[in-house]
């Protein structure tokens, strides 16, 4: 099974050791969206935006024979999935620009085509790439009005930095599950929706910080200057996230963080 990509050029750098700090939180969305794809022996199947491999191999486990490949955009996901799991098959290559060179039986993708434009164009395209009888089957953050989100967007709002943060502000596409509906309903026979606010449990705001570095918070510091700007950043948005999210009588914190989930059957 081939497929046909873009090279990728001048790609921001990922860092898989940053996001699998918290593996199992990320995780746990794919887990959940894998026992939600009702697809009987499928025979290809491709992860879209497989990052380190924790998605593709969850993907192995439920669909064993399957041919399976995980794409990304990042070399250096690519070369940490590699790494972890070298029996599978790896590409490097634009989730928007990729086709299949054959139907395939499952697309999925976990927590990826948020980072895609145009997604009236790319969904489609995607079921495209299906078999009569296959599945997509997609999760996105669904954060953006929580505190997570509105901090980030207050501090790049800030004088000393507002004019580099335009396209930090729309780096993420996010639409209202209305509008995935009325794309996809046309083009399947069935779609699923849900969303599903995952309550994680962190030892305080700094870990939030953390954990948001490694994905949403990178298009806002990547359009600093320096470093010291970063670091400034860095602190008004913990400020903010202590207090958006008071400890427990633990001294812990729960981080509420809601996904969008979607199965598409053609």
């Amino acid at each position: 099974m081939r497929y046909n990509v873009q090279k990728v050029e001048n790609m921001p750098t990922w860092d898989p050791n940053l996001y699998l700090q918290f593996v199992n939180e990320r995780t746990r969305p794919a887990l959940d969206l894998i026992t939600h794809v009702n697809a009987v022996r499928p025979t290809r199947i491709i992860d879209l935006g497989c990052g380190p491999g924790n998605s593709t191999a969850l993907l192995r486990q439920r669909w064993p024979e399957a041919n399976i490949t995980g794409l990304d955009n990042s070399e250096e996901m690519i070369a940490a999935a590699a790494r972890a799991y070298p029996t599978e098959k790896w590409v490097l290559g634009d989730a928007a620009s990729w086709t299949a060179d054959c139907p395939l039986d499952v697309i999925f993708s976990n927590a990826a085509l948020q980072w895609l434009p145009d997604h009236a164009v790319l969904f489609p395209h995607l079921l495209a790439q299906l078999t009569p009888t296959g599945v997509l089957a997609v999760q996105m953050p669904s954060h953006y009005e929580s505190a997570l989100h509105q901090v980030v967007l207050e501090v790049a709002d800030a004088v000393s930095w507002r004019h580099r943060m335009e396209s930090s502000r729309v780096a993420l596409s996010k639409e209202p599950p209305s509008i995935y509906y009325d794309i996809l309903q046309p083009l399947t026979s069935h779609v699923d929706m849900w969303e599903t606010e995952y309550f994680h449990i962190v030892n305080g705001p700094q870990a939030i910080v953390d954990w948001f570095r490694g994905t949403g918070l990178r298009p806002f510091l990547e359009a600093l200057e320096t470093e010291e700007q970063k670091q400034d950043f860095e602190q008004r948005v913990l400020d903010g996230y202590a207090q958006a999210y008071p400890p427990q009588k633990d001294g812990r914190v729960l981080f509420p963080f809601r996904r969008l989930f979607i199965v598409a059957y053609k």
